[in-house]
Formats: structure tokens, sequence, C-alpha cells
């Protein structure tokens, strides 16, 4: 597809785009995605007249072509790139590329007319786990898809009717600020950390469905204190946040397990908010439970961080 010449280190490549649309879609509002790249791979890059060419170390050279591969590839099959593409294809090209992601690891949940794919080989092993055990733990750093992945999961498995009811659960740890301050009734103080979970839902189902499935009890946003002495059966439950969950809470949530139940846990447990001395039932729970049939935990990393590139960084910052 390019033309590659020059036998020095300093290469040329030449990408011929196949209409003014595609052109478009691919250089962003104002060129913003030919910014980003250029930043990015330190390449020199000019459009003109349907032609994209870069200039620059055949290593970056060759990279930011499978990068522009991948995004056309995008581009050809949906007829659009969403603001996060960009970065999620870089981050791809650091892992090794998507050829690992199967077809069949799609999930049937339609996020603008696209299904729920994996985009990382640990997102596809926690899937996969998912489908294969009643339990399962998901440990990783923010904007790995934890949460994200085991709601839509939730919504297909109720969509095909297997089960019928999700429930979604938080610990209301206060991380930093006074949840007596907050004004309201007590599920006006809760809903604040309830919040990433009507986010997660609202993404994948249209409000107006959404609140017919919370008002006929279909689904349930709950803080995890009202989940004690209920037993759940034919259910989806997605317990979030769970490293602020303490052992004592940890070992009553897991209780709950009724008939043709599925749970799922996520947590990340550098981010652990309970008081000093108090140990995280996530981390405690990692030994308990080890081996256990049925039960499998998965562990994602910066790897598997799908948000803006940044995100790791940060990560990487933090950790270090």
């Amino acid at each position: 597809m390019g033309e590659v010449s020059g036998n020095s280190r300093i290469v040329e490549e030449k990408i011929h785009l196949e209409n003014d649309k595609e052109a478009s879609i691919l250089f962003g509002i104002h060129d913003k995605n030919l910014r980003i790249m250029k930043d990015v791979f330190g390449v020199k890059i000019v459009a003109r007249n349907g032609v994209l060419k870069y200039e620059g170390e055949f290593d970056r050279v060759k990279k930011l072509t499978d990068v522009v591969n991948s995004l056309l590839k995008i581009i050809r099959r949906s007829g659009k790139l969403d603001e996060d593409d960009i970065d999620i294809v870089i981050a791809d090209l650091d892992r090794g590329g998507r050829d690992h992601i199967k077809p069949e690891q799609s999930i049937e949940v339609f996020i603008k007319g696209q299904p729920v794919t994996p985009k990382t080989e640990g997102q596809a092993r926690y899937i996969n786990a998912i489908r294969n055990n009643d339990l399962v733990f998901c440990i990783g750093p923010a904007g790995t898809g934890k949460t994200y992945l085991a709601v839509s999961l939730a919504i297909s498995t109720m969509k095909s009717c297997y089960l019928k009811k999700i429930i979604l659960a938080r610990p209301a740890v206060e991380a930093g600020e006074k949840l007596g301050f907050l004004p309201g009734d007590i599920q006006a103080k809760v809903n604040p950390y309830l919040r990433p979970l009507y986010d997660a839902l609202a993404d994948m189902i249209e409000i107006g469905q959404m609140k017919k499935y919370i008002e006929n009890d279909l689904i349930e946003i709950l803080p995890l204190a009202f989940m004690r002495g209920r037993t759940l059966d034919d259910s989806f439950i997605i317990l979030d946040e769970a490293q602020n969950c303490t052992i004592k809470q940890m070992k009553t949530f897991l209780t709950r397990f009724g008939i043709r139940t599925k749970v799922v846990v996520t947590g990340d447990i550098t981010q652990v908010d309970l008081p000093s001395g108090e140990k995280s039932g996530l981390i405690d729970v990692q030994e308990r439970l080890k081996g256990v049939s049925g039960v499998d935990f998965v562990y994602l990393t910066r790897r598997d961080i799908v948000r803006h590139r940044l995100v790791r960084d940060i990560v990487d910052a933090y950790d270090n």
C-alpha cells in the first residue's frame, strides 16, 4: 500500500487514500490526528491531494505505517474514527497488535453500532474467565476496562434471558471527603459513589430503557451495605471498587451466592481508601480462594489501559 524509498536510516513512506472523506476522517478536525501521530512518532508528515507522506527514521516510519493502516481499517469498516481510536491503536502497537483478539470474544452489546470487544490480550482473558467461571476477581489499574467489560457481559447475559437480574454494588468508602457533609438523604449521599456504574450502563442502554430496567427491579445499583441478608438467584452481580471492602464485608458479600448466579469482583489494590491498619478484603481474598474450583483471578496491567495514553504514564509515575 505504501512505497518506501531510500536505503539510509531515514526513509519516506507514501499512503494513497481512497477518497476525500477517508482522508478527512483520518486527518481529523483541523488535522488533529496528524499532529498526534507527528508528536508520538517524531516524523515529518505532509498530506496533499489524497496522499499521506511522512519521513523519518526507519523504525518510526514502520510503526506509523502500522498505525495508519489500522486506522484505515477502522474507517473502512465503520465510516468513522472515535476520539480514542488513535490512542488505542498506538497502545495496541506497543503490545504487538490485536491479531490475538478473536471475533467470538465480542460481546453482544452494541455501542455506536459496534459490538463491545476486548482491546487487549488481558481483556480477552478477562472475558473468557467470566464466561467460564461463576466467580471472577479482576484486579488492575484505572482505565483497564474492569467494570465496563463486566457490565457489558451482564447486559448481554440478561438480554439473552440466561440470567434475570443485574446487581451492581460498590462500597461507599470515603476517599478524603466526609459522607456526612453531602446534602440530602442516605440515597442522595451514596449516589456519588454509584455514579460510575450508572455511567457505564448509560453507555450501553438507552436512558429510557435503563430507567425501565431499574424501575422493574431488573437492574439494581446499590451500596454494598444494602446487600446484607439477601440471597440472590438467577443474577449477574458486580462488586466494583472492591479494594475498599474489609475482610468481613468481602465474606458477607461472597456468601450472597444463589442458584445460577455469576459474580464479578473488580478493584485496584494500589488505591485502597480504608482506614490505616484495616486490611483490604480484595487483598486478603487472593490467598484464601486461590485454587478453588470455579473461581478465577485475572490481573490486568498498564498494558491493558485503554483510556488516553497519558493514563499509562500517570500510573507508571505513581507506581515508581
